[in-house]
């Protein structure tokens, strides 16, 4: 792996399928792997060589999937559609991240989670702003700049959803209620695209142009 080009192994996919979505940052937050247990553990190492069967090299791994997020949420596939999955973060401490499904009364976090996922989420993904967070060591989104660029959130939103019709078909809130909602929904609609998003091994290069990752 270098800096121009990307390997995207089976192992790395199958860490990226393990991966724990939780919300992280002040508002207004983003999406943000679960730095005790990224992939659904808290014995992250040996999580790590479970997939890829060796035990040295787990720190290494772990680090090249902030590029390997990246490239498979900006390459992989999913259609729209009502999708169930098990919550990793209801076995988890919530002290640093949350969950945007937790009760905030009880505290409780439900085990089993029914959501759907449309085409304004599947519009989102690729350009959600993908990086380290190197406090805790884990793969997240900007959450000050969950799109990227300047200025406000949901109008980096608006531009990228201005090309879905069911983003103007929304009437029973108004818009900027409507992006913000949408916002939060994209823990559960990430969480659901790295467990069943289409994608393949390969290479992938950065563009120069875009600065998108696309096959090699």
């Amino acid at each position: 792996m270098s800096d121009a080009v990307f390997d995207l192994t089976l192992e790395r996919i199958a860490l990226i399928r393990r991966m724990v979505v939780a919300w992280g940052g002040s508002e207004p937050g983003a999406p943000t792997v679960h730095p005790d247990a990224p992939y659904g553990s808290l014995d992250r190492d040996g999580d790590i060589a479970n997939v890829t069967g060796d035990d040295e090299g787990a720190e290494e791994e772990h680090r090249s999937l902030e590029q390997g997020l990246a490239v498979f949420a900006q390459n992989a596939q999913l259609k729209p559609g009502r999708y169930q999955y098990h919550n990793g973060l209801a076995k988890l401490d919530h002290g640093t991240v949350g969950d945007v499904f937790r009760d905030a009364q009880t505290g409780e976090t439900p085990e089993h989670i029914t959501f759907a996922v449309t085409a304004e989420h599947l519009a989102l993904i690729p350009h959600l702003a993908y990086g380290w967070d190197p406090a805790a060591n884990v793969p997240r989104v900007d959450p000050v700049q969950p799109y990227g660029g300047g200025g406000a959130y949901t109008a980096a939103m608006a531009r990228l959803l201005a090309a879905v019709p069911e983003a103007a078909a929304n009437d029973d809130e108004d818009a900027e209620t409507h992006r913000a909602r949408l916002h939060r929904e994209m823990q559960p609609a990430l969480q659901i695209f790295l467990r069943y998003a289409d994608l393949g091994p390969g290479d992938f290069r950065r563009s120069e142009s875009s600065g998108a990752w696309e096959p090699a």
